[in-house]
């Protein structure tokens, strides 16, 4: 029968065979899908496979772009009240830390304590919260409780304490016992506010730290500036409790959790030395002890060296008074720091803070043998503001560098250690030499901090 077919014919079911064996791309796929490789196409199999990966891939920049778009609606979403209430608290929280050194000197007369009273009472605050702080450290509390609550309990007990003091202290021992459980409570507030403020900033910290250790700056100035009320200083005392325990209510009430707090479970050694690994948080870490080394030996040795200067020249100002100014104007070089670090970057801004005020521990002694009392009183109004503006920059360096489920045990920690290098630095002013040189000995840590900054710049922190 095949004989009696038309040539053309057959080559017409030739052609409709071909065309019925060939395979094409819907047939590939369902091929694909069946696993038989012999009737697979390969090079329109490797054609679908590449589709596929360029889908993937130009996937992942609309992940990332919704990512950043969700973090940027999380910033645009924070409640007005949330930064004025944090820097609210933090202020009256802090006023507790140098209301001892307020009353130091009535305490002092009442009781007869020796002059050496002074460092003495200020190292047992450090001592407390360098205690505190381990403690806090060593099991995460920051991380693993609600740390508005925390902060709250912190100013508690620390007003408790504080209003206690006329109460049970009646000799050194009694007030050193009371500071050093002021200092304890002080563990809670200090850097647990600025790990509130790093649950609600991402963008932006170095300004909102900067604002928030400013108001640390003014409430350590603050009872200076009772100091000069007509009153008994117990009332000093009194005042400060109930303004502290005012700024802890303020922030568990008015301060919800932030949007970027990342709960820790427990403690792990191996973790915190790992923190030490990172560059940017190793250098970040040894700058803020170089400042710290210069800090607060700068603040409680400043009415002992501005008593000794307004006798020599014999001008009727009160030490107490410009103590207040030339602390308080750190809380306007903090503010100021904080506008500049978005523009300039937090470690830029404490380089040039820790080179300004490390060239007026050098200055000191030429302003102190200065006649002209009101170009001295500038001089110290530069140096307290530029004294404190780098310390919101580099704990802003510090939050940065850490991961944020570990971000307030790294806080706590370098804030530890650093407040345990001021003891050293407190007790060394009290050696026996003139006040004209007395500074000069704080000039080592701004120093060897511009030196630990040197290579910071190569690093994205520091940009």
């Amino acid at each position: 029968m095949a004989s009696s077919l038309d040539p053309s014919t057959v080559a017409d079911m030739e052609d409709s065979h071909l065309q019925s064996t060939t395979p094409t791309a819907s047939d590939d796929n369902t091929t694909n899908t069946e696993g038989d490789p012999k009737t697979s196409s390969p090079s329109l199999t490797l054609s679908a496979k590449n589709e596929t990966l360029e889908d993937e891939t130009a996937n992942e920049p609309d992940e990332r772009e919704t990512a950043l778009k969700n973090e940027q609606d999380d910033a645009t979403h924070i409640p007005r009240r949330v930064l004025p209430c944090i820097i609210l608290s933090q202020f009256a929280g802090t006023s507790l830390w140098f209301a001892g050194n307020a009353v130091q000197s009535d305490f002092a007369d009442e009781f007869n304590l020796p002059d050496s009273s002074l460092s003495v009472l200020t190292s047992a605050v450090q001592a407390g919260f360098i205690t505190g702080t381990l403690i806090f450290a060593i099991f995460n509390v920051a991380d693993r409780f609600l740390p508005t609550r925390v902060f709250c309990l912190s100013t508690l007990v620390g007003a408790l304490v504080n209003a206690l003091i006329p109460v049970l202290a009646h000799d050194l021992a009694g007030m050193v016992i009371l500071r050093f459980a002021t200092g304890l409570a002080l563990a809670g507030v200090y850097p647990v506010g600025m790990k509130v403020a790093s649950d609600w900033y991402r963008a932006g910290l170095g300004r909102a730290l900067g604002l928030l250790v400013g108001a640390l700056v003014l409430g350590t100035a603050f009872p200076f500036l009772l100091k000069l009320i007509p009153q008994p200083w117990e009332f000093l005392l009194y005042e400060t409790s109930i303004l502290a325990a005012t700024g802890g209510l303020v922030m568990v009430y008015w301060v919800p959790n932030g949007p970027f707090r990342q709960a820790a479970s427990q403690f792990q050694p191996r973790a915190v030395l790992e923190l030490f690994q990172s560059p940017d948080f190793s250098v970040a870490a040894r700058g803020y002890w170089g400042h710290m080394f210069e800090l607060y030996a700068f603040w409680a040795w400043c009415p002992v060296v501005w008593e000794a200067y307004l006798e020599r020249n014999e001008v009727e100002w009160d030490e107490s008074l410009v103590t207040f100014f030339v602390i308080a104007t750190g809380a306007l070089g903090c503010a100021v720091g904080g506008c500049l670090s978005p523009r300039f970057g937090s470690g830029r801004v404490a380089l040039f803070s820790l080179t300004a005020s490390g060239s007026c521990c050098l200055l000191s002694p030429a302003f102190y043998y200065n006649p002209v009392t009101t170009i001295t009183l500038l001089f110290y109004l530069i140096w307290g503001a530029t004294v404190a503006a780098d310390s919101p920059q580099f704990s802003a360096l510090v939050a940065a560098a850490a991961p944020p489920e570990k971000r307030g045990t790294a806080l706590t920690l370098v804030n530890s250690i650093g407040f345990a290098i001021t003891i050293a630095s407190i007790q060394l002013l009290g050696v026996p030499i003139s006040e004209a040189y007395l500074f000069l000995l704080l000039a080592p840590g701004p120093i060897l901090s511009v030196y630990a900054m040197r290579g910071f710049f190569v690093s994205k922190t520091g940009k």
